[in-house]
């Protein structure tokens, strides 16, 4: 067996479950972040006269930085490693967080939350890949789950240090905290986090044998004498990342490509409307102000047990099938949301679901996604899908507020995104037929055609193989 084999077929090791502790750890920075703005945003606004379209722009800057971030530092992890690219994008949004602390003008901040939106960009869409790289077949889907909910625990316990901190010291202090907070975080990198497994047999750089030895010595695996047979990838060139990219649309690629980014981009619309847009629209449709909020802190509450409760199931079910059920109950739960904001306790019983089924969602295109693509371009994929779907979380709040403007009410914006999301759920519907194409048999063979098993080359989705599809 290879070394892919016994990590999908053995039991999870305590190094395995710290590995993931990492990534989770990496994923409530982005929650941290995106929170840490918000939270501040008053006080920048006094600070610095600031209209609303400019506090806007402002808030935007760290998603468009996000999306940046997807799109071009992923492909440099399939050429040069994904622990590096990892360090490197944890380094850029430590100095982006600490950098918005100096700030002097709304344009310094923004630039500032580009760069750390940049960092933040480059760390999901390597550490995605990373956790789903080492969990096991069984558990690779609660794995991938608890590093999804490290999004809103970052995004609770950095609201609440927000709120001190500002109160205490003003807002830079915030940046201030965050950043150093991400520095801790890359020192941990450099100690405890390893290179990717796939990486290693699929582009074998220097010391790849030595290198795959000691990681399977610490994950309680027997050495290998030599690497599994293959034909080493070509690494480290700016004609393998273009190469890379080029291949997400090769016709052996494209339509999962053109699937997966569908699903990303309409999961992400749909998220960020219900999270950006719930306790204003509440209000709209009868409740008070205070209501909305509650209604609003409703999808938070459920959002942070959904992705546990997906990950629970995938551990029994084809986490394709679960994924599926979740988007379309997603679309069902949307409506019968505001339709029942008349009725306050089941509204915002509602509200829980939605929270649930929408971050399950999340959680779901998390652990299939990396499925999709072999080794040699499992971070440019993932990484691209990444910055579709921050595209669909930075449109989804502008397209809602041209349509409340166009005379839209609640009800009609609940149905639009519940069909966006029946949508997302005919691109996890149609993914099934291509996993088996998806993932050669070998992943040092990234471009040979005919390859027909998913489970021998990489992660596998949830706890059946690929082949179950």
């Amino acid at each position: 067996m290879t070394i892919r084999e016994r990590i999908d077929a053995s039991p999870m090791s305590p190094y395995q479950w710290l590995i993931i502790g990492l990534c989770t750890l990496l994923n409530a920075l982005d929650g941290f972040d995106v929170l840490a703005m918000a939270f501040t945003a008053n006080r920048v606004s006094a600070d610095f006269a600031l209209s609303g379209a400019q506090l806007g722009m402002l808030l935007s800057s760290g998603l468009l930085g996000m999306a940046a971030g997807s799109l071009l530092l992923a492909p440099f992890a399939d050429a040069i490693g994904r622990r590096p690219m990892t360090i490197l994008s944890s380094g850029l949004a430590a100095a982006g967080m600490l950098l918005s602390a100096t700030a002097h003008s709304a344009a310094e901040l923004g630039g500032w939350r580009f760069l750390t939106g940049l960092g933040v960009g480059g760390i999901l869409a390597c550490t995605n890949v990373i956790a789903s790289e080492y969990s096991s077949k069984r558990w690779r889907g609660m794995s991938v789950a608890i590093y999804t909910a490290g999004y809103g625990l970052g995004a609770t316990l950095g609201g609440m240090a927000a709120v001190g901190l500002q109160a205490s010291f003003g807002w830079r202090s915030v940046f201030l905290f965050g950043g150093a907070i991400t520095a801790a975080v890359c020192l941990l990198l450099v100690a405890l986090l390893p290179e990717s497994v796939d990486f290693l047999v699929s582009r074998r750089p220097a010391g790849a044998l030595e290198r795959l030895n000691r990681i399977s010595r610490r994950i309680g695996q027997p050495v290998s004498a030599e690497l599994p047979a293959g034909t080493a990838a070509a690494a480290g060139s700016r004609t393998a990342v273009r190469n890379q990219i080029a291949t997400l649309f090769s016709a052996r690629h494209r339509r999962v490509t053109v699937l997966v980014w569908a699903a990303f981009f309409t999961t992400m619309f749909g998220f960020y409307f219900a999270n950006s847009w719930t306790p204003k629209l509440l209000v709209a449709a009868g409740m008070t102000e205070s209501q909305g909020v509650v209604g609003g802190l409703m999808l938070t509450l459920g959002g942070t047990f959904g992705s546990l409760l997906f990950g629970a199931l995938s551990t029994k079910w084809n986490a394709r099938a679960v994924l599926l059920w979740f988007t379309v109950l997603s679309a069902v739960a949307m409506v019968v949301f505001i339709s029942t904001a008349s009725f306050m306790a089941v509204a915002f019983a509602a509200g829980v679901v939605v929270g649930m089924l929408i971050n399950g969602c999340i959680a779901g295109l998390y652990t299939i996604s990396p499925a999709s693509y072999e080794a040699p371009i499992r971070s440019t994929g993932v990484g691209w899908a990444l910055g579709v779907g921050r595209l669909g979380a930075i449109i989804a709040p502008l397209a809602t507020g041209a349509l409340l403007d166009a005379s839209w009410t609640p009800v009609q914006l609940y149905l639009g995104v519940g069909a966006v999301l029946l949508v997302a759920a005919a691109a996890v519907w149609f993914l099934g037929g291509t996993s088996r194409t998806a993932a050669p048999a070998d992943a040092t063979q990234a471009g040979d055609a005919g390859a027909d098993d998913a489970g021998a080359q990489g992660p596998t989705v949830g706890a059946g193989a690929a082949h179950r599809h």
